[in-house]
């Protein structure tokens, strides 16, 4: 594993030489002189805010020259061109490989456990400090990147990335397998552990794998008890985030799922899918009576004729029954 000496007190986060860390440590200073006209989000170098500014002009620079993707950011250019060479430099322990040190350093708090980056409002910690900056847009409400197809908004420039495919179709990202496509990469990378098998985090207390981490952490807390998210209205605390989200729609009365046979109203999807199958049970049920109601109506179209057989002969129109 390549070792980088120079390592930031702040994060952790470590460089190969010290003039890199002297820049990288001013994300971590309170001023940001440089704010984003289009968002207010501040910077402490004009550079960066340059390169985020292209986030809101959607402008791409940097072009791949083996498969003309392009690119925002030189770095990330160069980055990537190790998609097409193969090369990835930075290995964990475990053998998994990176392109990237900064995805070593993410990768290795998956097995320390490791969570530096606590959100103030509600709790919840994260391995990278640019994931908790994402995720206090929550609390904040925040969503600066709108698309111009729909209006819909997003806290994350990647996200809305993400969902322009949805408009267009796009589905860059094809399994070398099956042939099935995806519109991001780690959908991708998800897709193919159900050909491989992979289970890259396994639970260090009961041995069980799991496909993703998300699933991995959910399942610890299984173990250890910990509620992390809790109801600012009632106190009560849930495991996931998932579940604080459907349980506060009980204070706001939100009930976003509608039923397409009654028109009745849920909290979540799934009350709304088990709701359904009454409806579906009903009719089928409705369906067996009517048909069976056919039978037996002498008046319905062909049953008279079968009837006047059956007197003609003295026996079911089936043939007679053996004793």
């Amino acid at each position: 594993m390549q070792q980088l000496p120079f390592k930031c007190p702040d994060c952790d986060r470590a460089f190969p030489r010290l003039s890199v860390l002297d820049v990288h440590r001013r994300c971590h200073m309170p001023d940001k002189p440089y704010t984003c006209p289009e968002c207010d989000r501040g910077f402490n170098q004009s550079s960066h805010l340059i390169i985020h500014q292209r986030t809101h002009t959607g402008e791409k620079p940097y072009g791949c020259q083996e498969c003309g993707k392009r690119f925002s950011q030189s770095s990330h250019l160069r980055m990537h061109r190790r998609t097409h060479t193969g090369e990835a430099p930075f290995r964990c322990k475990c053998g998994k490989a990176f392109r990237q040190s900064s995805h070593l350093i993410q990768h290795q708090r998956i097995h320390t456990g490791e969570r530096p980056f606590k959100c103030p409002e509600c709790g919840k910690a994260f391995v990278e400090n640019s994931t908790l900056r994402k995720h206090r847009r929550i609390h904040t409400g925040e969503k600066p990147h709108q698309c111009h197809e729909c209006g819909k908004r997003f806290s994350v420039s990647s996200h809305l990335v993400t969902h322009r495919r949805t408009h267009t179709g796009e589905r860059p990202y094809k399994c070398e397998e099956c042939g099935r496509g995806y519109a991001d990469t780690s959908s991708l990378a998800v897709h193919r552990r159900s050909h491989t098998g992979e289970r890259p985090y396994k639970c260090d207390l009961c041995g069980k794998g799991f496909v993703l981490s998300s699933v991995y952490l959910n399942h610890r807390r299984t173990h250890t008890g910990e509620k992390p998210f809790g109801c600012p209205e009632c106190g009560r605390a849930f495991r996931q985030w998932s579940q604080l989200v459907v349980h506060r729609r009980l204070h706001t009365g939100e009930r976003p799922y509608q039923c397409p046979y009654c028109e009745r109203r849920f909290c979540d999807n799934s009350t709304l899918t088990k709701h359904k199958k009454g409806h579906v049970a009903a009719e089928k049920a409705e369906w067996l009576l009517s048909s069976a109601e056919g039978l037996f109506d002498v008046s319905a179209p062909g049953n008279e004729e079968h009837l006047d057989a059956e007197q003609a002969t003295g026996e079911p129109l089936g043939g007679s029954e053996e004793n």
